[in-house]
């Protein structure tokens, strides 16, 4: 990645750390330890609806689920309301810590930005409907081509926060790794910390830290309040990390990531939130969803339980 921070960024972000501790509260934690997230892209390739992945979840012993919002929308399509999608969270007793969604709302071209805030906008009032307080904000949009500005993001971050304070909902800034804005986690941490605001919140992923070469020695630096969610997965040694992609993420534990640094980093930050598992991966979309969901789970809570 060619884009490299000034020296007045590099200064911004290292005073996230001192700047966190105002932040927003972490959701509520189990005793002792994190909660568990199915992210709905584990199963997506099984083309289950909302309904039925909400009792896979609940099932198989998870504390809530992130869905995306396309799959939201084809359920009402399909004769759901919003308000029974909620009730449908709450019957089952899951939380909806996060909503995933993907408006363009960083990018430059001032006609696509505003598009992409009407599409932010529509997602946190459907968020706001169904009992989630938080979506994704990932740089959509801007993976390639030129990187847009730091400062440009922040101020750009800022007005998706502000909006989101309308619905009471929280767009958490997530890092993609393989894009050339917001692909690593120094800049992530700038654009929060630039935002100025203290609602600013970060959406980590334990692939997207590795594709971007952040890696993850310095996640001790976030303070716990500007994290919600915490995206769980692995990644094999092959492919190589520059070639490595979405569909090759496998369960925790599968792969070679250092969990005990990865842990032992986010207990220091005092995250007790969710640790949500978000894979793509083709061969478990092969298996019933039942399988992989109940796999993902009993992985996760091994490597948590290794790492102790």
């Amino acid at each position: 990645m060619s884009y490299r921070l000034t020296r007045r960024q590099a200064i911004g972000t290292l005073a996230w750390a001192a700047a966190a501790s105002g932040s927003l509260p972490v959701g509520q934690s189990s005793k002792g330890g994190f909660k568990y997230c199915l992210n709905t892209a584990t199963i997506r390739g099984q083309r289950l609806p909302l309904a039925k992945i909400v009792q896979i979840a609940a099932e198989t012993g998870y504390d809530a689920v992130e869905p995306w919002l396309d799959e939201v929308e084809r359920a009402v399509a399909g004769g759901e309301t919003y308000a029974s999608i909620r009730r449908m969270f709450e019957d089952r007793r899951l939380a909806c810590p996060s909503l995933i969604a993907f408006p363009h709302w960083i990018v430059d071209d001032r006609n696509r930005r505003k598009k992409g805030i009407d599409e932010a906008r529509r997602a946190m009032e459907v968020c706001a409907e169904i009992g989630s307080g938080a979506i994704a904000a990932p740089p959509a949009g801007a993976t390639s081509g030129p990187p847009v500005a730091l400062d440009a993001a922040a101020e750009r971050y800022a007005r998706l926060l502000e909006i989101g304070a309308e619905y009471g909902v929280v767009p958490q800034l997530e890092l993609w790794g393989f894009s050339r804005t917001l692909g690593r986690l120094s800049e992530a941490i700038y654009v929060a910390v630039q935002s100025g605001r203290p609602d600013a919140t970060l959406l980590l992923d334990v692939f997207h830290l590795y594709k971007g070469g952040s890696g993850f020695d310095t996640l001790h630096l976030i303070h716990a309040g500007n994290m919600r969610v915490f995206h769980v997965n692995d990644y094999p040694a092959r492919p190589s990390r520059e070639t490595v992609s979405d569909r090759d993420r496998v369960y925790p534990g599968d792969g070679i990531a250092p969990w005990k640094t990865i842990l032992a980093a986010l207990r220091q930050t005092g995250f007790r939130g969710y640790l949500s598992v978000e894979l793509f991966n083709r061969a478990y979309w092969q298996q019933p969803a039942e399988q992989t969901a109940a796999a993902a789970l009993r992985r996760t809570k091994a490597v948590v339980d290794r790492a102790s």
